[in-house]
Parts: structure tokens; sequence; C-alpha cells
């Protein structure tokens, strides 16, 4: 399915309207297929005319979209090993976790958010600032509700599933993507922070950070993400638009140790049957469409999206900094909802 010049004019136009507004200063996005993309950018890395204007390779604080590129492919790694299986338990995996409420819970339960844990990180206050009590404290948390129950969207599946891969690959998180998505791939501006200033890259700045006196910029939003030294499953990555079109071209290849065709179907079919909202493995049914729709998507806190329809043989990628200006999300939803449809001509 090719993007028509008309379809491409309206994803500009929305974009444009997104700055013109006020939503983000800028943005950069894509729609595409396998073999086929286009590409745009709108706005400037900050408010004014001084500012340098945003680039499709500008790199961006992609936030939760971290869950995908990170845990989520190097989960699919590990299944299709069978290194991994869907209802081992943390007890099995983790010994940290031996004689408290994690123990029972499955990789199932963490990749369709219904585990039951506590909705956000929030690991200063509970553990302390020490890397290792961070993590003892995460593996001892009591539960807030029975596993398999309910769905809610929680930080702490990502943070979890960091550690389980951590584990079974004996190696860090950043170097365990880096060596088995990042390199095959060929993202190579893809990576996590701090990053380093210079070497003429430019970086979208996020919010306003008080301790800074600045607005951060190669330094990640999320503060729990800052307390493990900017690397973890919840966030932490910085991306553009050419990389996470590498990804979601692989996507739609389904090859690959990573994107073996079993896992993208089953990550992309639901698996909490009737409870609601409707889940898959880390992806969910884009808002205002169905199962039957095919397109899946996941957000980012920072104003960043992307979406997948392998029935489509599409793509969609939207990043933006909307952060700058605020964390409330009424509006960037409904600009990301309507470039949703815009892309998927729904």
């Amino acid at each position: 399915m090719r993007i028509t010049s008309g379809s491409t004019e309206q994803l500009a136009a929305l974009a444009e309207a997104g700055v013109q507004e006020r939503i983000f200063p800028g943005a950069a996005w894509a729609v595409g297929g396998i073999g086929h993309g286009v590409a745009g950018a709108a706005g400037r890395l900050t408010p004014g005319p001084d500012s340098a204007e945003m680039q499709i390779d500008t790199l961006f604080d992609i936030a939760s979209l971290t869950k995908i590129i990170s845990v989520w492919s190097l989960a699919g790694r590990l299944v299709k090993q069978e290194r991994l299986g869907m209802d081992s338990r943390l007890a099995d995996l983790l010994p940290g976790t031996h004689g408290y409420a994690l123990a029972p819970v499955t990789i199932f339960q963490l990749l369709t958010h219904t585990a039951g844990l506590p909705l956000r990180a929030r690991l200063r206050a509970s553990y302390g600032e020490a890397y290792d009590d961070i993590v003892r404290g995460v593996l001892r948390e009591p539960l807030e509700g029975k596993p398999g129950r309910a769905v809610e969207y929680t930080d702490r599946a990502a943070l979890i599933l960091g550690l389980v891969i951590e584990r079974l690959l004996d190696m860090p998180l950043e170097q365990a993507l880096a060596e088995h998505v990042l390199r095959p791939l060929g993202m190579a501006a893809t990576g996590y922070g701090p990053l380093a200033p210079g070497r003429g890259r430019q970086v979208a700045p996020t919010e306003y950070c008080e301790q800074a006196g600045a607005h951060l910029a190669g330094v990640t939003h999320d503060f729990s993400t800052r307390l493990l030294g900017g690397v973890c499953g919840i966030s932490g990555l910085f991306s553009n638009v050419p990389d996470l079109q590498r990804f979601l071209r692989a996507m739609l290849a389904q090859q690959g140790e990573v994107f073996n065709a079993g896992w993208v179907r089953d990550s992309l079919t639901v698996q909490t049957g009737t409870l609601n909202p409707s889940r898959g493995l880390f992806w969910h049914p884009a808002a205002g469409t169905g199962p039957e729709d095919d397109v899946w998507c996941h957000l980012g806190f920072t104003g960043t999206a992307m979406w997948i329809s392998p029935r489509r043989g599409r793509y969609a990628v939207l990043l933006t900094n909307k952060l700058y200006y605020t964390r409330d999300f009424a509006r960037i939803n409904a600009l990301r909802g309507d470039f949703m449809r815009c892309a998927f001509d729904l």
C-alpha cells in the first residue's frame, strides 16, 4: 500500500499545525512500508526564530518507545531461542524475588500489563539512590492487584523485564541492545543517554529541569531512569526517524531472531481476552481502532509515537518534543490520533 501525495501533504500539514498551535516546538515524522517511505520535519528545536530548524535525523528522547526497541525486542530474541518462556515465573528467573509477591508473576503477565504491579516506578521515594538498593526494593515490592485480573499499564513491567534480560544474557542492557538489535539493524544513531555533546548532532530538548537550570537535551526526562544511570527498560533511549524506520521495516519483514514471524504475530494479537483495554505483547490497538483494523501502537511520554500494521504493510512514526511545553496530553493525543488516521487511511 503506497502513500499518496495527498496523504503526505496532510501528514506534513498536521506536523506544521502542531508547531503553529504550540503543541510542540518541532517534529519529525515518517510513513511507509518495507521498501518505501516518506519523511518530513516541521518547526524548530526550541520556540523562536533563532533556534535551529528540526531535521528528519534530529535525535529525540523517545521515552516509552524504549520499551519496544529494547526489552520487547530482546525478549523476542530470547523466546525464539527458547531461553525464555511466556509462562516462566520470576521466581525461576530472578532469585531476588524468592519469598516475595513478584515470585509467581510470569513473563506473559509483564508483557500484557496484567501482573498487578504498582503503576509507576516511584524509585527514589521507596528505596534510596544506590542501584543495588533500587533493584532489591523493586523485586520485593508488594503487588497492587492480583495477577491476571486487570490490565494496568505500568513502567515497572519493562524495568523488571530488563533485569531478566540482563541476567539471561549475562550483560548490561545497553550492551545487549547494541549487540543484538541496534548493530544488526544498522541503527547507528540510537542509544542510551546521557549523550555526549557535539559532533554536529541535533538533539530535541524536552522539559525544564530546575536542578540543571535548563531544558534537558541528551539527558532522559524520566527521573527513575536517571536514578539508574540513564539505562533501564522503562525509557532512556535517544533515536531518530531514519533508525525507527529501519526498526519498523524489519518488523514488517518478520525475519531473524528478533523479528521472527511468531513473535511479531503474537505481539500484534490481543492477548488479554475480555479484559480492557486490549493488549498484545507490549503493543496495543491504536486508540479509536480495534483488532480488526490491525493498527498497533506504542506511545512515549515526551510526545513520541510509532504505529505498525502488518495487514496493510505500513508503519508510521511521529517524534515530537511536546514535553518542552507541558505534561498535559490532551492536545498531543488528539494530534497523534489524527496523524494515525491519515497515515493508515482510516
